[in-house]
């Protein structure tokens, strides 16, 4: 990618996919836990609450739009620091590992507690490390990669 922009919307484009198709494949398909259209809605009801869960595929659509704003703006923030700090430049994939936590924990730990102020205790178990591995592997690396292949083309 030669542009800023286009490079940013690369890796939100991708990164936000990935992390999507994650979610659906392993708690809708896999583990059978939810439907698509509820995961979608549950990622609009950040917005329209309780309203989200009953207004159907366009309340779906409205959290698809949304999961990518939000992937959009991990990618331009990662974009925005890379510059700045020297670590990220010496090894991407370790980089996209901790930006993948660093996703997890601002996600976890201070946008959905301040969105839903009565989301249940976290524990160490399966799903949470699910969690955080999906994000290393669909939102850390990704971006991480992406954006390294922009500077590195614009020396």
């Amino acid at each position: 990618m030669k542009s800023k922009n286009g490079t940013i919307f690369l890796s939100g484009l991708i990164a936000g996919t990935l992390d999507i198709l994650a979610a659906l494949i392993i708690y809708s398909v896999i583990l059978q836990k939810t439907t698509a259209i509820k995961i979608l809605q549950s990622i609009a009801s950040g917005i329209f609450k309780k309203d989200a869960y009953t207004g159907g595929s366009q309340m779906a659509l409205y959290g698809l739009l949304l999961h990518y704003f939000i992937a959009l703006t991990f990618a331009w923030f990662y974009f925005t620091i890379y510059p700045y700090f020297n670590f990220l430049k010496k090894n991407t994939l370790l980089s996209g590992i901790l930006y993948g936590i660093f996703v997890w924990i601002i996600m976890n730990l201070v946008v959905l507690p301040t969105v839903f102020p009565a989301l249940p205790e976290k524990n160490l178990d399966f799903p949470l490390i699910l969690s955080i591995l999906i994000l290393i592997f669909c939102i850390g690396i990704p971006i991480a990669f992406i954006t390294r292949k922009h500077y590195s083309f614009h020396r």
